[in-house]
């Protein structure tokens, strides 16, 4: 019975529940999704590239970014609206806090350098592997407290570095260099953009962190210029293809044109008898004209067979000159 109470008074004291899950977030009990509730005591891990909001009963807003483990150590309840008590212990990773409804001094962040002290604040802190702690002040004013001092952050993009073993250098304004000083370009992603944040809670930040963000930089890539230069090239090439089928064109009936003009090769035969002299057949007793060669014979007549077939006016021509032939005759 008490092992069964011991493991139950967790469940019974939720501080707070989960109001954004990203790639995985873990808790006591397992993987954590939207509404489910977080309890005292409570460690929260995120996979390397996960990412958890939570929302505890007094209002308070905590980001979990990526490779992060932070425990809920003590919560003490005011009243539903504050609380007298809220610490976590930040192991390692990147957070954002906003305070909420409860008095500056019931809130404390504490990481292996040293603590952070809340006066009403927004700020974004990492831890790393080796403890080294940075706090960069959002909103309001806080302060940090190691074995070195302390060091009070009161203007907005203050930051501060913190080492376990005491080393912590004065608060100024944050900038990108101090991601080489973490060694770690992927510390404060809320700043920077790699990791962004639903809600007010994602309002908060800058502090002309953005440059740093390693996506930007293959945005800046420019884009190959070499694709509009062979559509310049096609006009003219269309227009040269006609230019060459045009002379081609007109080839085709000076190609046929030798057919059609044997008929006109033939015609100084026809035309002989037109300018024969009239004793010219008496020679020749009747054979008809001389062909080609020389040779009394028909071929003459052939020729002409062979005209009509091409051109019907010819024929009107061969019969006045078969008419004349026959006229002659009989007038001897």
């Amino acid at each position: 019975m008490a092992f069964c109470s011991a493991q139950a008074s967790p469940a019974a004291e939720p501080v707070g529940q989960a109001v954004l899950i990203k790639t995985e977030v873990t808790g006591q009990s397992g993987p954590i999704a939207v509404n489910t509730s977080v309890h005292r005591d409570e460690r929260i891990r995120t996979s390397p590239s996960g990412l958890g909001q939570f929302l505890f009963r007094d209002g308070t807003k905590l980001a979990v970014g990526w490779g992060s483990s932070v425990v809920i150590d003590k919560y003490v309840f005011d009243d539903t609206q504050s609380v007298r008590k809220l610490t976590i212990k930040a192991a390692k990773g990147t957070f954002r806090w906003v305070s909420g409804n409860s008095k500056s001094s019931a809130y404390q962040i504490l990481t292996p350098a040293g603590t952070i002290g809340v006066r009403g604040t927004a700020f974004d802190f990492y831890v790393g592997p080796d403890g080294t702690t940075a706090v960069v002040l959002l909103n309001g004013a806080a302060s940090f407290c190691g074995p070195g001092g302390c060091r009070q952050l009161q203007q907005r993009c203050d930051c501060v570095v913190a080492k376990p073993n005491g080393d912590m250098t004065p608060a100024r304004r944050v900038d990108p260099s101090v991601l080489d000083t973490l060694g770690n370009l992927r510390a404060l992603p809320f700043l920077s953009g790699n990791q962004r944040l639903a809600g007010g809670i994602g309002m908060l930040g800058g502090c002309n962190m953005a440059s740093v963000m390693p996506e930007r930089k293959d945005r800046t890539r420019p884009p190959p210029a070499v694709a509009p230069a062979p559509q310049r090239q096609d006009p003219p090439q269309r227009q040269a293809e006609p230019q060459k089928e045009r002379p081609n064109k007109p080839d085709k009936p000076h190609h046929d044109r030798p057919h059609h003009d044997k008929p006109h090769h033939d015609r100084p035969h026809y035309d002989k008898p037109h300018h024969d002299k009239p004793d010219r057949p008496d020679k020749h007793e009747g054979h008809g004209r001389h062909d080609d060669d020389g040779k009394p014979g028909n071929h003459g007549l052939d020729h002409r067979e062979h005209g009509r077939h091409h051109d019907g006016d010819r024929d009107h021509k061969i019969d006045r000159n078969h008419d004349r032939n026959r006229d002659f005759k009989r007038g001897r």
